[in-house]
């Protein structure tokens, strides 16, 4: 591959999403104005939040070359466990979020626990994850959603009200991006980022280099786990309440925002920014769709052009690469 060719690769890896995510929102732009108005930015952003904080963790996975399949499940079930220790155990509402994430990662542990010990494959154990985890999230909330009453956590992902615009966006979408920062940061900065991606392009080089390839999987579904445990958290922000059916096939969006940001399913490849980005494309897409009055079935077909295009995209970089 000529010098040349990978500088434009290199170029559309680092600039293909944001590029792809205006083209997107110009194109229903066009359409109808109301999309370009602060109100509907604001409901995008918080409609963006659940699905983007679970794709920060969902990139790590991706990048080490791996895949999650319980993420939808593991963000119904935080939720369940959020609401109930508050509104059942009466427990103080910073105790019943930490609940909340502490369930998520301990499901995310248990992943990564049967992926590096018991040898099994990651897409049929997080498959098997997928209907135990929902299956405990309806057995703890007797199928039932659980209201949380409102609390501050209820304003997390609450629209600004006049007094407070000043924050430009919720606390929810706050978190999210400081959250994405140190995450990236920890991929570029770290020795257990370097490993991460070491384990994706070459697993077997890796631990030949001396890397503790099952350590480093069991900390990244055990960190996948915990990033989906805090999306439970805030759906049950967005919502009030801890819902046991909640969130079914959001893993799908979650795994389509990281390939649509540019993490590769080969492993190796990945960025927390383009997942982010990736997961506003989306939401613009459906937001797009619903203001100019388009069916379901048009925004699923777009939505699922687009992800069919991202992989098609990462297979060319590849196959140009060797």
């Amino acid at each position: 591959m000529t010098q040349d060719k990978r500088l434009n690769w290199n170029w559309l890896n680092k600039f293909g999403p944001i590029l792809a995510l205006l083209l997107v929102y110009l194109f229903f732009a066009a359409f109808n104005s109301k999309i370009t108005s602060f109100t509907a930015i604001e409901a995008m952003i918080l409609q963006t939040v659940i699905v983007a904080v679970s794709a920060t963790g969902m990139t790590l996975v991706i990048i080490s070359g791996g895949i999650d399949l319980s993420a939808g499940s593991i963000i119904a079930f935080s939720s369940v466990v959020t609401a109930l220790l508050i509104e059942t155990f009466q427990l103080p509402p910073l105790v019943g979020a930490l609940g909340g994430i502490a369930a998520g990662l301990i499901c995310g542990f248990f992943n990564g626990w049967l992926i590096t010990r018991m040898k099994l494959v990651p897409f049929i154990v997080t498959l098997g994850s997928l209907l135990v985890v929902r299956g405990l999230a309806k057995g703890f909330a007797n199928s039932m959603p659980i209201n949380a009453g409102e609390t501050w956590l209820s304003d997390l992902l609450a629209t600004l009200p006049a007094d407070k615009k000043w924050q430009l966006i919720p606390p929810g979408a706050w978190l999210m991006i400081i959250l994405a920062l140190l995450v990236a940061g920890l991929l570029r900065y770290t020795r257990l980022g370097r490993h991460i991606v070491a384990i994706g392009s070459n697993e077997q080089t890796a631990r030949l280099c001396g890397v503790a390839v099952e350590r480093v999987k069991i900390i990244v579904y055990s960190l996948a786990g915990a990033f989906s445990g805090l999306s439970g958290l805030m759906l049950m922000s967005y919502q009030e309440q801890g819902d046991p059916t909640g969130a079914v096939g959001l893993e799908l969006d979650v795994i389509a925002a990281v390939v649509i940001g540019g993490g590769s399913l080969s492993g190796g490849e990945g960025s927390i920014i383009g997942s982010l980005i990736g997961a506003m494309i989306m939401t613009v897409i459906r937001t797009g769709c619903q203001l100019n009055g388009w069916p379901p079935w048009v925004t699923q077909i777009v939505t699922g052009s687009v992800i069919v295009l991202a992989v098609a995209i990462d297979r060319l970089r590849h196959k140009q690469n060797d």
